[in-house]
This record gives structure tokens, C-alpha cells and sequence, in this order.
């Protein structure tokens, strides 16, 4: 099992987030991932969570999980996905501060995590860029489409990916989704329900495909650099 170790990372808003950190010695790349909502017991350690930080960390990726404002060790209180934002930026620019410098960054988050992640994604402004956003099980029956229009202009590899039986992410609406994100990949997992019961594997094999992206960026850049 590769360690992690714990961490506390501070936002622009004064609340101090739990946070677990896997950092090798010469990481490919980094992915920082979302936890589910804090209001129906998610967290970061929550199953999905973790199989996707395996998945990335087995690949040499640095991970950063957290809980967000109000669960577990993290102040502060459930900002209906508003305030959450704040603790996704601040998750993103401590994880840039302790990797290797220009090392691709990536955003995962599963249900409400993949909404509050796909709003920063689409508002981020703060360098280094995103390099690769995956969006896990996004809650688009309970959220519409909004939280992810802004998405459809983003340059890094963007991943959807939801399970056939998955009643806050229907195929349709899954489907419609990705007419509005042309660069998407949307990946559906077969007899899957939200919860991924049964279908961590699969799922792990889609996050890993799309985490080879960071991989990629990063033997580009020291091809270059050679």
C-alpha cells in the first residue's frame, strides 16, 4: 500500500480542511479528488474516493484527498456547494505548491464533488493550468446541467463517467451532457448504480485511462526538456 500523510490546508475564507496527501519522489503528475456530499455521510473516505486514489497513486500520481468545510477534522459549515469551491482552489494551490514544478495537475471529483469540481474547473483562472478534469457519477438529474456549462470551453482531457442504473445520472441526461461537452469522453459503466457497488474495478480501469493523460504531459514535457 503507498502511504499518505496528513495535511491541513488552509482557504481564502479562514476554513482549515483535513486532508490526506500521497507525494513520491518523482511524481508523474498530481490529481486532486472531491468527495461526495458531506449532508449524506460523504467524505474522503469514502469507497469511489478512494479507488480513484489508488488508481492514480499505482500509476506514480501524487494524490490529494480532503474532506470538505464541516466534515470530519475540517471547519466551517456545508456551503451548498458555493463555499466548497473555496476549498477546491485551496486544495489545487497547495498541491501545486509541493509538487514538482510545471508537474500536470489534475481534478476528479464523484457526485457532488464532480459538480463543485466542474465549477472550478470552469472558473479557474489561477496558474498552473488543468491538465485532465474527471467527472464521476456528476448529479445532473438533482443539478441540471449549470454547474458544467462552463466546462465546454476547457482545454484539459475531461472524462464523465456513470453507471447504466444510476438514478442521479441517467444515461439521458449523462448522454445530453456530453452533446453540450463535444471534448468529452463519457464512459458508461455497465450495471452500475451510483454508488459503483460491485464496479469499483471497471471504474478504476476508466480513471486510469483517463489519468495516462497526465502521464503523457509529463513525458512530453521532459522529452522537451531533454
Amino acid at each position: 500500500m503507498i502511504s499518505e500523510d496528513e495535511a491541513t490546508l488552509a482557504t481564502r475564507d479562514g476554513a482549515r480542511l483535513e486532508a490526506r496527501i500521497s507525494l513520491p519522489s518523482a511524481p508523474a503528475g498530481g490529481v486532486v479528488i472531491c468527495h461526495p456530499h458531506p449532508l449524506y455521510g460523504g467524505d474522503m473516505d469514502n469507497p469511489v474516493v478512494v479507488r480513484v486514489a489508488e488508481v492514480c497513486r499505482e500509476l506514480g500520481l501524487a494524490t490529494l484527498r480532503f474532506n470538505f468545510r464541516g466534515v470530519g477534522a475540517s471547519t466551517g459549515q456545508h456551503g451548498q456547494g458555493r463555499d466548497e469551491r473555496h476549498d477546491v482552489t485551496a486544495a489545487l494551490a497547495h498541491f501545486a505548491s509541493v509538487l514538482p514544478s510545471g508537474a500536470p495537475l489534475g481534478l476528479a471529483g464523484y457526485s457532488f464533488g464532480a459538480a463543485v469540481a466542474a465549477r472550478v474547473a470552469g472558473e479557474r483562472a489561477e496558474a498552473p493550468p488543468l491538465t485532465a478534469v474527471a467527472l464521476v457519477a456528476p448529479p445532473v438529474a438533482m443539478t441540471g446541467d449549470e454547474p458544467f456549462a462552463a466546462l465546454a470551453s476547457l482545454t484539459a482531457r475531461l472524462l464523465v463517467v456513470a453507471g447504466d442504473h444510476d438514478e442521479y445520472c441517467p444515461v439521458a441526461a449523462l448522454q445530453a451532457l456530453g452533446r453540450r461537452l463535444p471534448s468529452a469522453e463519457i464512459k458508461v459503466i455497465e450495471g452500475a448504480n451510483h454508488f459503483f457497488f460491485g464496479k469499483l474495478y471497471p471504474l478504476g480501469q476508466a480513471v486510469a485511462d483517463w489519468s495516462r493523460a497526465l502521464e503523457a504531459r509529463q513525458a512530453g514535457r521532459g522529452h522537451g526538456a531533454g
